[in-house]
């Protein structure tokens, strides 16, 4: 009986303690992101030691903004082209989306977790992404490039 109490109270603890992510925590979206590790809908993990591009957000007040895939430099600019995906956040079911738009599709994917320099994305396929903040490159101290 007491360890049925004792895993009841803990089964609690453990669930009352887990972060729920909030339209609002959405924002902490902003900035440069690299993908750190995928886990696949099988569970099996890919590890990604070095990133060519990072991932770079832009949401406003109202929810809404784009993503663009940039690259790091060595001189600590990014280089990005002219495509990008419009994001807006939207709440459904008690649970936070990064709804995609693009000229040519749509899709959704669900913001599990994100804090200052974490983050975690679910998409339709079960796939998870783990981001890290990303932070410029700079090899040249601060010399252009040609």
């Amino acid at each position: 009986m007491k360890k049925g109490v004792l895993l009841l109270f803990t089964t609690l603890m453990l669930t009352a303690c887990a972060q729920k992510v909030s339209k609002e925590d959405a924002k902490k979206l902003n900035g440069y992101w690299e993908i750190e590790k995928v886990i696949l809908a099988d569970g099996s993990e890919k590890d990604y030691k070095i990133n060519t591009t990072y991932d770079f957000f832009e949401i406003d007040n109202n929810y809404k903004g784009f993503r663009k895939k940039v690259s790091p430099q060595l001189n600590g600019k990014f280089l990005a082209d002219d495509s990008s995906e419009a994001v807006e956040i939207v709440e459904k079911d008690g649970k936070i989306y990064l709804d995609y738009k693009t000229e040519y599709a749509k899709w959704e994917e669900e913001l599990k977790s994100i804090s200052e320099d974490k983050m975690t994305i679910v998409n339709q396929q079960k796939i998870e992404y783990q981001y890290k903040k990303a932070t410029p490159i700079n090899l040249l101290d601060g010399e252009e490039t040609k």
